[in-house]
């Protein structure tokens, strides 16, 4: 059963992110912002003037007071220990701003918005060092690379996603989705796929810098490997009925989670598919079936494993919740000294569910 932090807001949460000391920042619809601690006390609250929502927050790491907000086409830069006014505020997007992204340096922050062009703000002297703009709709989400601070992937509703390097005004690479999808169409195993065209809505870089997720209305999550200067599909499967809205790799591993308009949660290891072609990207290694735990969790109770993670060929995840909401934004963070889920969908409270058997 999940933990329900309450009292904060009184619209629908869009977004979250937590900083390294546990603080949890989050926005809301009507350009609500709240601070939370760890044990889910609201700390601090402000509502931005004009009232658009809070799309995206992000704290710095270096410096865990620090935190950006996107607001309508703006980003503020405040003090999360005092939330009433802010220390700077940037206007930089033409549209709304749907995703911020920090480098690992720090002096560049990425944001992408409903026009499909990506700024790049540099932090240091106060203006836009880079301006992409290939994406033929909204971008809706935006990451640097950990350990390449002029690298970036982005994906947009065009279905397509997108790796840059900053020294680069265009991609170095492109994939459509769509076609990704209309290849799956011709296999029997999957009925109905074009009914959802593959949107793109959410990326995630695992810590090694070189794998990333995306999440797409297809209900698909594909996994890719950048290879130099282009990717490879590494991996694609489907959980969700729905799209998938958000995906989040945990830190330091090849778990990752997905949340999506269903309104599940689940936790995929997709570690043995993605070390298994590191080693040996042509050859195909034999390994021992392994007994995967796929956790069903309803109502705060937990089924048995049900099924073999390689039964006919498909991954299964390790857990899934019903969450019973769509969700918004899916966040893992440690709080005292365990790993957590911390989730937004379409109500004003931000559900907690733990995950300590990992």
């Amino acid at each position: 059963m999940a933990v329900k932090w309450t009292g904060g807001h009184s619209s629908p949460i869009l977004c979250l992110n937590a900083s390294q000391e546990g603080l949890v920042a989050s926005g809301a619809e009507s350009g609500d912002l709240m601070a939370w601690g760890e044990d889910g006390t609201p700390l601090g609250h402000t509502r931005f003037q004009g009232a658009d929502d809070v799309t995206s927050v992000l704290f710095s790491p270096s410096c865990p007071t620090k935190l950006y907000a996107s607001h309508g086409e703006t980003i503020s830069l405040l003090d999360v220990r005092s939330l009433k006014g802010s220390l700077d505020h940037f206007h930089v997007n033409e549209e709304e701003i749907n995703c911020l992204s920090l480098n690992e340096t720090e002096n560049l922050l990425a944001s992408a918005d409903d026009s499909g062009a990506i700024q790049i703000l540099d932090l240091e002297n106060k203006k836009v060092s880079r301006s992409l703009k290939r994406h033929s709709n909204i971008c809706s989400s935006v990451a640097f690379r950990p350990q390449r601070p002029q690298s970036l992937v982005s994906c947009g509703l065009d279905m397509q996603v997108m790796l840059w390097n900053l020294h680069k005004a265009r991609p170095l690479w492109i994939t459509n989705l769509q076609e990704d999808e209309t290849e799956e169409m011709e296999s029997p195993q999957s009925p109905g796929q074009l009914l959802n065209p593959a949107l793109a809505h959410s990326v995630s870089v695992a810590s090694c810098g070189n794998i990333f997720s995306c999440g797409a209305e297809d209900g698909k999550v594909r996994i890719f490997r950048v290879m130099g200067v282009k990717c490879e599909q590494e991996l694609g499967f489907k959980g969700h009925s729905l799209g998938v809205s958000q995906v989040c790799f945990l830190p330091e591993s090849y778990l990752l989670l997905t949340g999506g308009n269903d309104g599940k949660i689940m936790l995929w290891d997709v570690s043995s598919e993605v070390e298994k072609k590191q080693k040996s990207p042509t050859k195909p290694t034999h390994r021992k079936k392994t007994k995967r735990a796929a956790y069903t969790k309803q109502g705060g109770s937990t089924h048995a494993p049900v099924a073999d993670e390689e039964e006919h060929g498909k991954i299964l995840p390790k857990l899934s919740i019903e969450h019973g909401e769509k969700v918004n934004w899916l966040l893992s963070t440690r709080i005292k000294g365990y790993q957590n889920i911390l989730v937004a969908d379409q109500t004003s409270c931000i559900s907690l569910y733990p995950l300590k058997e990992f």
